[in-house]
């Protein structure tokens, strides 16, 4: 169970890279990061951030450059936060595929229109009026 403070400090590092993030982003065409969740661990010495990354496909390389330059990213951060945070947590990246995972299960949930006469529920309802006749 988080405590106010990580919460507060979660949200105020979410906030803060975003804005690094969008600001990066910018500069390179067709690519949207955005900071999904930030977990702070008990002491305030670790931030965990996971990103969303569009188009997925790139999603790896984006992430690997990312955490290449987790330090500088780190260096932004203290200079957004200076004021607010003594020690500024050291920083690692993540990457959150849940809308990824929830367009697969989308896709798996859609009705299948394999059969030509029509879907699954026409074919049981003309069934169930020839056991009538």
């Amino acid at each position: 169970m988080e405590t106010t403070r990580q919460n507060k400090i979660a949200r105020l590092i979410q906030k803060d890279l975003a804005s690094i993030f969008q600001a990066q982003t910018r500069q390179t065409k067709n690519l949207l990061v955005s900071v999904s969740v930030v977990r702070v661990s008990p002491d305030l010495s670790v931030a965990k951030a996971y990103l969303s990354i569009f188009p997925s496909a790139k999603a790896q390389e984006v992430l690997q450059s990312i955490n290449d330059h987790a330090a500088q990213i780190r260096y932004e951060l203290g200079g957004l936060e200076r004021h607010q945070l003594r020690i500024i947590p050291e920083l690692k990246f993540f990457l959150d595929d849940s809308l990824d995972y929830v367009e697969h299960i989308d896709e798996l949930l859609k009705p299948r229109t394999d059969s030509p006469s029509g879907t699954a529920e026409e074919e049981a309802g003309d069934a169930s009026e020839e056991e009538k006749e």
